[in-house]
């Protein structure tokens, strides 16, 4: 059992039809068709929508993702259409709201590796190989790789593990010219961020994406390149053979695991409240990425 511990009741907003509560982002499509996202404060872990929020969260992913759309702009068309809050919109969207071209989403995570570590590594212990790509012996936590590497994942549902798969499967699923399609946009949007995080200090070790099309457009959609979606390691503290420190959610998964939470992550109750230092620790390395990555102040 997991998922939600308190799935939240959407805005009705007049004008917009809701549509679907993800574990971040509320999707809704308003009167001339296109997709309004919002995304909340909301906070995952272990496939649980934890019920303590992180302030300021959708917002810094938001503004984020706009600046990296921003950046790669050239070599692929992003979903975007507006930021202008839609009429009748509660105040607190501001800053969190999307307006988005609607797509035909291929449905497919398209996963971009350039470091190894999480369930990469995992792979690569049992078999040399990640997605059943091969690789070089003596790699070990946190290796660069030869090359940047693309393995995708299946789209799971709320409180669901995406699971790797391999490039064949996702040929078979959806089609030959669309995985190369998707293969290449995603290694060069990754070698573009990852040259841009560098200059700023910071390793970008593997990152998704999602897809969707436009006619016969491939557009870039939902976020980018955020602490969510992406694992960002400082580069100055970076050694190989150890996990990193990662500017993510990396204090909430610690204190979920650790005696003092109480919870047991192998058993069916739900996690607890998060304690405020967590709340602030966590709140402060999104921040912090957001500034390093942008050179912006957050106000």
């Amino acid at each position: 059992m997991s998922g939600f511990v308190e799935k939240p009741e959407p805005l009705q907003v007049p004008g917009l039809v809701h549509l679907h509560t993800g574990k971040v982002r509320e999707l809704y499509r308003n009167e001339a068709g296109d997709l309004v996202m919002i995304a909340s404060d909301r906070i995952s872990a272990y496939d649980w929508v934890l019920p303590t929020e992180i302030p300021d969260k959708g917002r810094v992913l938001t503004q984020l993702s706009l600046w990296w759309f921003d950046q790669l702009s050239d070599l692929v068309p992003n979903h975007v259409l507006s930021t202008e809050l839609p009429p009748g919109a509660p105040a607190d969207w501001e800053g969190r709201a999307l307006v988005c071209k609607s797509l035909r989403m291929v449905p497919v995570e398209c996963v971009a590796r350039g470091y190894l570590t999480g369930s990469g590594l995992a792979e690569y212990e049992q078999s040399r190989t990640v997605c059943g790509l091969a690789l070089p012996e003596g790699l070990v936590d946190g290796s660069e790789l030869p090359a940047p590497i693309f393995t995708p994942a299946t789209k799971a549902e709320v409180g669901e593990h995406d699971e790797n798969v391999s490039y064949e499967e996702v040929a078979r699923q959806v089609g030959a010219d669309t995985a190369a399609r998707l293969r290449q946009a995603t290694l060069a949007v990754y070698s573009r961020a990852r040259d841009i995080a560098r200059e700023r200090g910071i390793v970008l070790a593997d990152t998704k994406f999602e897809f969707g099309f436009s006619d016969d457009d491939l557009i870039l959609a939902d976020e980018v390149l955020t602490p969510d979606s992406s694992r960002f390691w400082p580069a100055e503290q970076w050694q190989p053979g150890r996990a990193q420190p990662s500017y993510d959610k990396q204090f909430v998964r610690d204190w979920l695991t650790s005696a003092e939470s109480g919870w047991d992550r192998k058993s069916e109750q739900p996690p607890p409240e998060l304690p405020q230092r967590v709340v602030d620790a966590t709140r402060a390395k999104y921040v912090e990425a957001y500034e390093r990555l942008t050179g912006l102040s957050w106000s």
